[in-house]
C-alpha cells in the first residue's frame, strides 16, 4: 500500500533559516553576504561551518558532517532520525486528509516565495555590486598599484594592471551585528575592485580588497569584536565578494578570440587576484589566459561524500567525485584544451589538492579531450609568497 507523501518535508525545507539557526542554538554564527558562518557543531573551529541564508543548504568544510537542507541541518545538531527531526520542526503528521492538504498547499506556497526572495535579493546584490563597480576608477597609478607592488608585483613585472582590476577611494566595509539587528559600517576607505562575470560574460559581482599601505601586505587589519561574534585576536577578513559569486570568475587575462599562437589554448586558474597575477607574470605559461577563480570551493564545485578509512560515515573532505548535478560550477570555455589550477601551499594540503581534482575532473568530464594539470607552490606558501620572497 502507497502512503501518501508527508507534507512536513516541503514544508520544513521552507523554514526560515535565521529563526532555524537561533532555535538550533548554533553558537556565534554570524552574517557574511549570502550565508551564516561559524564553528562547526561537530568539530569547532572558527568559520568552517555555512549555512545559505536563502536555501538553507549547510556544510562544513573540515568534517563528517555531510551537509543537506533545514531537515538534515536538525538530523546533525540535534542528533535526530529523519522522522524525528521533522516533528521537532513541524509537529506530528497531520491525520485529517484535509489538513494535511492544506499544510502541503502552504508548504509548495512558502517554497515558491522563498524562491522568488532568493533570487530577488540575488539580483539586489548583483545591482549593488554593480554600483560599487561604477564607481571605481582605473587602477593605474592608485594605491592599487602600491598595494600590488608590496606583493611583489612591481611595474616591471606587471606594466598593465588589467582592467577588470579597479580601484574605489572611499568604500563602506560592512559586518552584520547580532546587537544591534543588522548590517553597520565598520570601517570606510580606499579599496581595491576585481569585477566578477558569470561564464555567459554578464555581471556578476565585484570582489573586494580593503587596503592600507601602511601594513606589511597592504590591507586592512580590523579586530573582530565580541559583537560580531569574534574571539581575542581575530580580525576581519579584508577582502569580501557581493553579488553572485557561483560559477563566476575575475578575467585578469583573456587570450583574443581566433589567436593561434602557442599556448593560446591554455587557461590558468588560481584561487585569489594576487596568486594568480604572480602566475601571469611568472612566464611558465606564456600566452595562456588567467582567471581568479575567487575561492576554491568555486573552482571545485560541490562533491560527492565518500567512504574514508577510519570514519564511520561517508565525507566530502577529501573527496575527489564531483556532483555532475551542480550545474552552476565553474567550466572553462570550449575552446580551452589545458586548464592548469594553482594549488597553494599555505592551506590543508589533502584538503585542497581533493577540490581542485574534483573541480578538474568535472572540467574533464564536461569537456572530453581537455587536458588538465595542478601547478603547487612550496609547502606553507602561496604563490604570491614565493614572489614576495624573491623581491627581498
Amino acid at each position: 500500500m502507497a502512503f501518501p507523501p508527508d507534507p512536513r518535508v516541503d514544508e520544513a525545507k521552507a523554514k526560515d533559516v535565521e529563526l532555524l539557526i537561533k532555535r538550533l542554538q548554533l553558537p556565534n554564527m554570524r552574517r557574511r553576504s549570502s550565508e551564516w558562518v561559524g564553528p562547526c557543531p561537530n568539530c569547532g573551529g572558527n568559520d568552517r561551518f555555512n549555512v545559505n541564508h536563502n536555501t538553507g543548504q549547510f556544510l562544513c568544510h573540515q568534517c563528517d558532517m555531510k551537509g543537506g537542507d533545514q531537515i538534515a541541518l536538525v538530523m546533525e545538531c540535534e542528533n535526530k532520525s529523519f522522522p524525528k527531526a521533522l516533528t521537532w520542526l513541524c509537529g506530528d503528521r497531520p491525520a485529517d486528509p484535509a489538513e494535511a492538504a492544506r499544510r502541503e498547499k502552504r508548504a509548495a506556497q512558502d517554497k515558491a516565495k522563498s524562491a522568488d526572495t532568493a533570487e530577488r535579493k540575488r539580483q539586489q546584490a548583483i545591482a549593488g555590486a554593480l554600483e560599487i563597480w561604477r564607481a571605481g576608477i582605473t587602477a593605474e597609478d592608485s594605491p592599487v598599484r602600491g598595494y600590488l607592488e608590496r606583493r611583489g608585483l612591481t611595474r616591471a613585472l606587471l606594466p598593465q594592471i588589467p582592467p577588470s582590476i579597479r580601484f574605489h577611494p572611499d568604500l563602506r566595509y560592512m559586518e552584520h551585528s547580532k546587537a544591534q539587528g543588522g548590517w553597520v559600517e565598520i570601517h570606510r576607505g580606499p579599496a581595491m575592485l576585481g569585477k566578477m562575470v558569470q561564464p555567459d560574460g554578464t555581471f556578476g559581482g565585484v570582489h573586494r580588497t580593503w587596503l592600507d599601505l601602511d601594513q606589511p601586505k597592504g590591507k586592512i587589519v580590523i579586530p573582530r569584536e565580541v559583537e560580531f561574534a569574534g574571539k581575542p585576536g581575530e580580525i576581519f577578513d579584508a577582502k569580501k565578494t557581493l553579488g553572485s559569486k557561483k560559477g563566476g570568475t575575475i578575467r585578469l587575462h583573456l587570450v583574443p578570440r581566433g589567436a593561434d599562437l602557442p599556448g593560446t589554448d591554455t587557461m590558468v586558474v588560481g584561487e585569489g587576484i594576487e596568486t594568480t597575477l604572480t602566475a601571469m607574470v611568472s612566464g611558465v605559461f606564456p600566452g595562456a589566459s588567467f582567471i581568479c577563480g575567487i575561492d576554491l570551493g568555486n573552482m571545485a564545485g560541490a562533491r560527492i561524500a565518500v567512504p574514508m578509512p577510519g570514519r564511520k560515515r561517508p565525507s566530502k573532505r577529501l573527496s575527489t567525485i564531483p556532483d555532475m548535478a551542480d550545474s552552476r560550477a565553474f567550466v572553462p570555455p570550449e575552446w580551452v584544451d589545458v586548464l592548469v589550477y594553482i594549488k597553494d601551499g599555505d592551506s590543508d594540503p589533502e584538503f585542497t589538492q581533493a577540490q581542485l581534482v574534483a573541480g578538474l575532473q568535472r572540467a574533464m568530464k564536461l569537456r572530453p579531450g581537455l587536458r588538465s594539470r595542478i601547478w603547487a607552490a612550496p609547502a606553507g606558501m602561496d604563490l604570491n609568497d614565493k614572489l614576495m620572497g624573491a623581491q627581498k
